[in-house]
């Protein structure tokens, strides 16, 4: 396990765009903000939705593709430095009509409505590749 302890500097509180991506917007605020590693959730809602689904064996994302209007039920994440970009790594659960839910790593929604709480890091995460599960994690 790898693992350090992490001092907080600030908190915000925003509100996503209707119409943009909402990992972009988490992104965003991540750079208006400067943080370069930070914890966030959210809720709201999303006209549409692209989830990621890790397979394990094969080492790469499936895609599900949801064109519908959900519920953001829950969302969470972190904010860490990917090939010098910041990276917004989001998961969420996600609700139809019906009340059945979807849980996965969003990689992009349309954003209906949506609000964030992200706790900002002092000191920056990076990521970097790691061999034995194909993925880019914390160094």
């Amino acid at each position: 396990m790898h693992y350090r302890a992490v001092e907080t500097t600030d908190e915000y509180v925003a509100r996503l765009e209707t119409g943009a991506d909402w990992r972009a917007e988490i992104e965003s605020l991540a750079d208006a903000v400067d943080a370069d590693a930070a914890w966030f959730t959210a809720l709201g809602a999303v006209q549409d939705a692209e989830l990621w689904f890790y397979d394990q064996d094969a080492c790469e994302y499936e895609p599900i593709e949801f064109d519908e209007p959900l519920e953001v039920a829950s969302c969470v994440g972190n904010v860490s430095l990917l090939e010098g970009d910041r990276f917004a790594h989001t998961h969420v659960v996600l609700s139809g009509p019906d009340g059945n839910a979807v849980a996965g790593h969003l990689n992009e929604a349309t954003v209906w409505a949506g609000e964030v709480h992200m706790r900002v890091f002092e000191e920056p995460l990076e990521r970097d590749h790691d061999e034995t599960t194909d993925l880019d994690l914390w160094l």
